[in-house]
């Protein structure tokens, strides 16, 4: 059966916080067919390269399916005791703040609100935080300074009614591209919409750009500052909706004697700038990750919305901020409590009223009066020994936080770490006492929350494998043997959203925005049939904007524009780091690559880490293209493959943040980043350390490609899926003193038939391993960056492949190249073949043609980009 009968099942995609829909119909072999849901509301019918391969994503191969105790596999009732029975004990030794939930914006609604209930309502302690504090909490910070609550003002359909949309730190193209192309639709439309990227890297985001404004890195509020002081020159000033804002004489006082020329920017550009702000009424400035990590992240989220409060530009139809997030539950987690000072509903922990008012509700024994410790603050605790039992869920610290070596050696001293996840081989998981296995996206159900407040259902369309359960289960199940079995008597998901939804009835008769009370008498039949909305949801309240009419959840009930100053990153360049360390993602990967890393669509865009550096900068250090660079910070050090461009303004470098011990060990960025916070949000500043460059001296590269998984022992390697296997990248500062004893311990094959060629005097190694007639695996080694069609080689693990050693393709095989789209898997070669001979001179040309760009469109910036160099007349030789 190919399941081709079979119905669609409506879910949500497992990655970014667009909250696209997709239509799940199971293959009748254990796998998906994933296509996008027209009828969603975020991204009607359109999917990115990342959600349109879920389907590959989905295999069991390397999922843990037993509970696993001190490494050897278990049964629930052992596992589920022994959770129990540690924190019960740590607790009464040593104290409820003694012990810690560090869960993640990858989980539902319904499980973030139990681990919520059962750490603050129960254990006691306020000791719960997520991985969405590394990358959203400076705006839940600015939010609730400027508004009195966490609230989103504006809707995704805003990007299509504004006539100038502001892109500030958000690579929009590659993080968000669903929403990019809402954005390019809709300019197409309306040729007289503009668009305006602040960034200070040259993204694919700058391909839709009217304006790309490349400021110095850190110095967004100087910007944001100047517009404010431009705003009030020009008498741009809402003169009726100030009236609903406090603070403005301050905030224009503090942005005045502040300097727009820290920027870097010249006049012109910022005159250009801040002209189409104050002469468009409607804008949109759209804001991420650049703007967030950052020692100084709650001001720069701030001097933004300071801007769209003067001139009332917010809440209304194509005006207004709006912050999009990482993660496809991030939002969920912030309404649920899920951060260490927030209680659930958007209640806060240290009002009384507020915690009484849960308390009862949850007839818990305690609710914490303070906060508890913030996610870099946590890990410390763990590493001081004052945190001695830590229950992890869905994340991996040990390689995502800043400092992490110190926080994966914290981890590894724990004296007790529970990881509940789908996969014992991350970094995280390797160093748990207690695995629980998880159910994953397409097995679970519940509800997610998007960047622009829509709440959609997650549905499972095939079945959990193994022992695997849901996390509301086995976080129900601790809470059950830790002695509250009323409190966590859940017998589904749909029972768990009717109190968290009752729970917000009471939020919002407290006059907090957040409250979805409409929803509180489901029954278990609607909500398994229940359509995405946006809240709230309460009586008349239903969805739409907020702000609009000047009404605010400050305690005067008006918003209050705050005065910010610009402030320089905390570690300052020098001649031992003269260099400033930007981070961030690339198109076709998420996070630390446990589930897109198995797609090997995915993994054929950018296949390994690298660190852009610009041509003058690469040139005074003697740093060629492809070699490797030895990237030093006061924190750590990695291994990076050396890519030149001018993308990147001198004296700053970029990184990509993916790789981990299990892809790429000399490549885990996180630990060259420091762990400096925003004091107001306790969010880590990950994109301003200090770095030092250096290449790496290396003895030999090797490029390998294998049927079956690897052994890497080199300095530096980095594997990545194939459809035929897997490759790998390499390179040592020693040889192996026999390369054929090297290749068959790398490979595992001991006595395959062998195919060589060396060459001493080059010092090159080619070597391949057949058997039957099929190659099994080839290692091509060379003293330089290794020079063969990767993605030819690739394709021949499998086949009859007598050419191999070659390390290019036949004539009459021609080579695609690397994958460009991986939406259609189309190579550079098809595309440059295509312009050259069928006369593909556009974009929407080639997409027609060859299909590439003609989905999610986040390679069409790629595209335009081999157009213009295709288009660009090589000089002729002089005669």
């Amino acid at each position: 059966m190919d399941g081709s009968g079979l119905p669609e099942i409506r879910s949500t995609c497992a990655y970014c916080g667009v909250g696209c829909g997709v239509l799940l119909r199971p293959d009748g072999a254990g796998g998906l067919d994933v296509r996008g849901d027209p009828a969603h509301p975020a991204n009607k019918g359109r999917l990115c390269s990342k959600g349109s391969q879920l389907g590959e994503t989905v295999g069991l191969e390397g999922r843990l399916l037993k509970p696993r105790v001190n490494g050897l596999d278990s049964e629930w009732d052992t596992a589920l005791d022994l959770v129990a029975l540690r924190f019960r004990e740590t607790i009464a030794e040593h104290g409820p703040d003694s012990v810690a939930f560090y869960v993640s914006g990858q989980m539902l609604t319904e499980d973030y609100y139990v681990a919520n209930k059962l750490m603050k309502g129960f254990i006691g302690s306020a000791n719960i935080d997520t991985n969405s504090r590394l990358c959203m909490a400076a705006t839940v910070a600015g939010h609730k300074r400027a508004f009195g609550t966490d609230t989103v003002p504006g809707t995704y359909e805003d990007l299509e009614e504004a006539d100038l949309v502001v892109l500030v730190g958000s690579n929009l193209a590659w993080c968000h591209p669903v929403l990019f192309q809402r954005v390019v639709a809709a300019k197409k439309a309306r040729p007289g919409m503009k668009v305006v990227v602040v960034d200070p890297r040259r993204t694919a985001t700058c391909d839709a750009a009217d304006l790309h404004l490349p400021l110095k890195a850190g110095t967004d509020v100087a910007l944001f500052n100047g517009l404010l002081t431009e705003i009030a020159a020009q008498g741009a000033v809402d003169a009726d909706f100030i009236t609903h804002v406090e603070g403005f004489e301050a905030a224009l006082g503090s942005a005045s004697d502040d300097d727009p020329a820290r920027t870097g920017l010249d006049t012109a550009t910022l005159q250009r700038f801040y002209d189409l702000f104050v002469r468009t009424k409607k804008v949109v400035t759209v804001f991420s990750q650049g703007v967030n990590q950052s020692s100084s992240g709650t001001d720069k989220v701030n001097a933004i919305l300071n801007c769209h409060l003067a001139t009332g530009r917010i809440g209304k139809p194509g005006m207004g901020p709006l912050s999009v997030t990482g993660q496809p539950n991030a939002m969920g987690g912030r309404e649920v409590g899920g951060l260490a000072n927030m209680l659930a509903c958007h209640l806060d922990i240290e009002n009384v009223s507020h915690r009484s008012a849960v308390r009862e509700f949850w007839s818990a024994p305690t609710i914490p009066d303070s906060p508890g410790l913030k996610a870099v603050d946590l890990f410390q605790a763990v590493g001081e020994g004052r945190i001695k039992a830590l229950w992890v869920i869905h994340t991996n610290p040990a390689v995502t936080m800043p400092d992490a070596d110190r926080v994966r050696d914290a981890i590894k001293d724990c004296p007790f770490v529970v990881v509940s996840d789908i996969t014992a081989a991350t970094d995280t998981a390797r160093l748990a006492h207690v695995l629980l296995p998880a159910t994953a996206w397409g097995e679970k159900e519940g509800t997610v929350t998007n960047s622009d407040r829509t709440i959609s259902r997650q549905r499972a369309a095939l079945p959990a494998p193994g022992a695997a359960r849901p996390d509301w289960e086995m976080l129900s199940e601790v809470g059950r043997r830790m002695g509250w079995p009323s409190a966590f008597d859940y017998a589904s998901p749909a029972e768990i959203f009717r109190e968290y939804a009752a729970l917000s009835g009471i939020a919002g008769g407290f006059g907090k925005d957040f409250d979805i009370s409409g929803h509180a008498g489901l029954t278990d039949g609607e909500y398994a049939a229940l359509a995405p909305f946006r809240w709230p949801l309460a009586g008349a309240r239903k969805g739409g904007r907020f702000f609009g009419d000047g009404a605010f959840y400050t305690e005067s009930g008006r918003a209050r524009m705050v005065p910010v100053k610009w402030k320089d990153f905390a570690q300052k360049t020098a001649r031992r780091f003269p260099f400033r360390f930007n981070t961030g993602r690339i198109r076709d990967q998420w996070h630390t690559m446990t589930r897109t890393a198995r797609s090997p669509r995915l993994s054929a865009h950018l296949a390994e880490p690298f660190v852009e550096i610009h041509p003058e900068d690469a040139a005074a250090l003697a740093i060629a293209p492809a070699s490797l660079v030895r990237v030093t910070s006061t924190h750590g050090t990695a291994l990076l493959r050396a890519l030149i461009t001018d993308k990147v303004q001198r004296g700053e470098v970029f990184a990509p943040i993916h790789w981990t011990g299990e892809t790429a060990p000399a490549a885990r960025i996180d630990a060259l980043v420091p762990p400096i916070t925003d004091p107001i949000s306790g969010q880590p500043e990950s994109k301003g350390a200090v770095v030092a460059l250096a290449p790496f001296a290396a003895k030999w590269y090797g490029f390998a490609v294998s049927c079956t998984e690897m052994a890497p022992e080199s300095d530096y390697w980095a594997v990545a899926r194939t459809e035929s296997g897997w490759r790998l990248e390499m390179a040592g500062s020693e040889s192996p003193e026999d390369w054929e004893v090297e290749a068959r311990r790398l490979f595992d094959l001991p006595r395959a038939e062998m195919q060589a060629i060396t060459d001493p005097r080059r010092g090159s190694v080619r070597i391949a391993f057949h058997a039957e007639g099929r190659l099994r695996a080839a290692l091509f080694v060379s003293p330089e960056p290794v020079g063969v069609m990767r993605s030819h080689v690739a394709t021949l693990p499998g086949e009859e492949a007598p050419h191999v050693l070659t390390g290019r393709a036949p004539a009459d095989q021609p080579d695609p190249g690397p994958v460009v789209c991986a939406c259609f898997n189309v190579g550079v070669n098809t595309i440059l073949d295509g312009i050259e001979t069928q006369g593909l001179m556009s974009v929407d040309a080639i997409g027609a043609a060859l299909q590439a760009g003609s989905n999610c469109g986040s390679c069409r910036p790629e595209l335009a980009a081999l157009l213009s160099r295709a288009k660009t007349p090589t000089p002729e030789a002089a005669e």
